[in-house]
Order: structure tokens, then C-alpha cells, then sequence
């Protein structure tokens, strides 16, 4: 799943910064809702990376079975928060 098809998919469109903060919460919405239906462990796991970086994602334990999912789902997280860092 490529991450500008996702904005568009839930947003309508593929910036961001153009989305209403309704929009948003709307959008958000329907990926929590995908993301407790979704079984493709990738399309999950892009799911939960959006909703992570949107602020809104569920917690890894919630999100994740496998403690190798949740481990991943840690590193994304440490490598986010490091590009961060370096801004």
C-alpha cells in the first residue's frame, strides 16, 4: 500500500495539508476501523504506521499479535522519533 494512495483513500486527496480537520477525523475513523478488520499483516502494518504518524494509532498490544509485529512496529517508532531528532 503506497502511502499517497492511502491519503487519498481516506482523505480524498494526497495532501495532507489541505485536509479539513472533519475530513481527518472522519478519515482517521475509517483506518481504525480497517486496521481492526484488515487480516494482510503489511496493509495492517501500513495502516498502523499512518495512524501513528496522524497521532491516533492504538496502542501495540491492541494492534499487534505477534510480539515480532510489535517489535517492528517499536523500531519503525525509534526510527521516526531519530529522523525527528535530526530536523
Amino acid at each position: 500500500m503506497q502511502f499517497d494512495d492511502m491519503l487519498r483513500h481516506y482523505f480524498g486527496t494526497d495532501d495532507f495539508a489541505s485536509v479539513s480537520a472533519e475530513a481527518r477525523d472522519a478519515g482517521t475513523e475509517r483506518m481504525r476501523v480497517d486496521l481492526g478488520l484488515e487480516r494482510d499483516k503489511a496493509r495492517r502494518f501500513a495502516l498502523w504506521m499512518l495512524l501513528y504518524q496522524l497521532d491516533a494509532a492504538p496502542g501495540l498490544d491492541v494492534a499487534f499479535k505477534s510480539e515480532e509485529e510489535r517489535n517492528a512496529a517499536r523500531n519503525m517508532m525509534y526510527l521516526l522519533a531519530a529522523g525527528a531528532e535530526q530536523k
